[in-house]
């Protein structure tokens, strides 16, 4: 494990010219509102490590290898190990391969797990004895050490496998474009006026509380961000939604500070908040989702693909009820739509 400055120096003179690097993290997220990035495993075809980021004061040669324009990030379900390097380096991945959602192009499960898909594709059995570990334990035991270096040790050779069936199928540019989603900086920066999108059960409320339930949720946030604290330790959901209800009464104290976040957050008080109510579906409407979902189970399978990856349930319900924000209106989902589609709406 690299845990001195020189150590990380000869590490990355050692993959000075490696540009295919099969990344994974271990951090700690339980008691923090951001994640506490511990080891960072790196494995190219020449080298693997873990460098313990705690041990380590200056990080920026690390930062500048992994962002450099020609580095491929090759990640497993990759959105939480790009949140925590954020966090630290403020910079995203310029190329991304994530072998979670390649393999789901390929028909496996949609969440499958690296440890299955390693069995799957290399036939090795990983170890999942560490899984829950405090990553911020020093010393780490030598078993745990190589429990992480194993994440990525295999990642490679998943990627090789992958992209050759991709490839084949000719999904590779399908799935660049949707890897591209997970380089957005929106998914990583904290947005009060989404807060209370992390909710549940808003939808439920009557659209006379959803302004204050939003008001609510975005002061959650922010006191959360402010504090370092994970937002259902500031308040639960059950306690923001009864306070948007009136049916728990706030303390005077913090009446007083909800008033004066309001008040410094004007954007929040003239934003007009949409919330989409639970509606139970017309027979109309289960009939037209119901067609459509059979024509996209055939599209499915002759693309060889699981039809939840074109569309799921909730989706077709926005666009039979007119929502044009769907994902399918757009790229590689509308090229393979897009007759089906003129056909539904004629129907």
């Amino acid at each position: 494990m690299i845990q001195t400055q020189q150590q990380l120096t000869n590490f990355l003179n050692a993959i000075k010219t490696d540009t295919h690097l099969a990344i994974d993290t271990e951090f700690k997220r339980i008691d923090t509102f951001y994640p506490i990035l511990c080891l960072v495993q790196i494995a190219t075809q020449s080298a693997v490590d873990c460098i313990d980021i705690l041990a380590i004061e200056n990080l920026e040669p690390l930062f500048d290898k992994l962002y450099q324009k020609d580095s491929i990030w090759i990640v497993h379900a990759a959105r939480q190990d790009i949140e925590a390097l954020y966090y630290l380096s403020k910079r995203l991945p310029s190329q991304l391969f994530d072998t979670q959602i390649a393999a789901h192009f390929l028909n496996h499960p949609a969440q499958i797990s690296y440890q299955n898909l390693t069995e799957i594709l290399q036939g090795v059995l990983l170890d999942k004895a560490y899984t829950r570990l405090d990553w911020t334990t020093r010393p780490l035991p030598e078993e745990a050490i190589e429990y992480a270096l194993d994440d990525v040790r295999y990642l490679i050779k998943n990627y090789s496998q992958l992209i050759e069936q991709l490839t084949q199928e000719q999904k590779l540019d399908w799935l660049m474009a949707d890897g591209l989603e997970l380089s957005n900086i929106n998914l990583y920066l904290p947005n009060l006026d989404q807060a209370w999108k992390k909710v549940k059960g808003l939808s439920r409320l009557p659209k006379s509380v959803h302004q204050k339930a939003a008001h609510l949720a975005a002061w959650r946030e922010s006191q959360a961000i402010d504090n370092n604290k994970p937002r259902k330790w500031i308040m639960s959901d059950d306690q923001l939604i009864n306070y948007s209800l009136n049916k728990t009464k706030m303390s005077d104290q913090d009446k007083t500070i909800f008033s004066e976040f309001l008040s410094q957050q004007v954007q929040l008080t003239q934003q007009h908040i949409k919330i989409d109510t639970h509606q139970a579906p017309s027979k109309s409407e289960n009939k037209q989702k119901n067609e459509l979902q059979i024509l996209i189970k055939k599209i499915a399978v002759q693309y060889n693909l699981d039809e939840a990856i074109i569309a799921n349930g909730k989706t077709l319900m926005k666009f039979i009820r007119s929502d044009q924000s769907v994902n399918f209106f757009t790229g590689w989902r509308y090229h393979i739509l897009k007759e089906e589609l003129e056909n539904a709406k004629q129907s």
